[in-house]
């Protein structure tokens, strides 16, 4: 059963939300557009506010039901690590080529399910670096680092060798965002050059 409910889990991670958005409703590969990222924040930047929010509800959703499984089928196992399947099945979908997000929607609902303390700890540090720095990426990878720390002062966790290397592949995910702050042309969450990315849906159809 361990097994199975693992497997499942990285199925619901793999569902393709952002990606399935862009084809069905705008008509274009968001892979191709904006960041080059299918989550919640480039569906934000190239497809608007109300995509953003489904895909972000859709992405929660399966790091929450993942994480949930174990709970339900009672199950005497750790619920975090099949929200990390989840987060795993997100980042390298086996349904879109293992071209995925970069797994802060996910990780949000696994940890919203397996840890709520954590959950907050987390995501306090994700709002509180962006708002600091005006750089998404760094809010993300905050969410590792934090995740790190809180393990490391908690008696009742022992996953810091989970978390580190979750830490590290939030790392490697955002390669390309790091390259781009060194080079100086990562763009902030604030310039107003991003609204040029937006594309509107095909046939001008209603927007979600």
């Amino acid at each position: 059963m361990f097994w199975l409910l693992l497997i499942a889990s990285y199925l619901m991670g793999s569902f393709p939300t952002a990606l399935l958005v862009g084809k069905l409703i705008f008509g274009v590969d968001i892979r191709d557009h904006g960041s080059k990222n299918p989550g919640a924040t480039n569906t934000l930047r190239v497809f608007g506010k109300k995509s953003a929010i489904f895909v972000l509800l859709v992405d929660l959703g399966k790091g929450a039901l993942a994480a949930f499984l174990p709970l339900y089928f009672q199950l005497n196992a750790e619920p975090l690590y099949f929200g990390l399947a989840a987060v795993i099945g997100h980042c390298f979908p086996i349904f879109a080529r293992f071209r995925g997000g970069k797994a802060i929607a996910t990780t949000a609902g696994a940890l919203l399910v397996a840890n709520i303390h954590l959950f907050i700890i987390a995501y306090v540090s994700f709002f509180l670096v962006i708002y600091l720095t005006k750089y998404v990426f760094f809010g993300s990878i905050s969410v590792g680092l934090s995740m790190v720390i809180y393990d490391f002062f908690s008696e009742k966790l022992e996953f810091e060798i989970v978390f580190l290397l979750f830490f590290f592949l939030l790392i490697f995910l955002h390669r390309s965002n790091i390259r781009n702050f060194i080079l100086g042309v990562e763009p902030k969450i604030n310039d107003k050059n991003l609204i040029n990315d937006r594309i509107p849906p095909k046939n001008g159809g209603m927007k979600m």
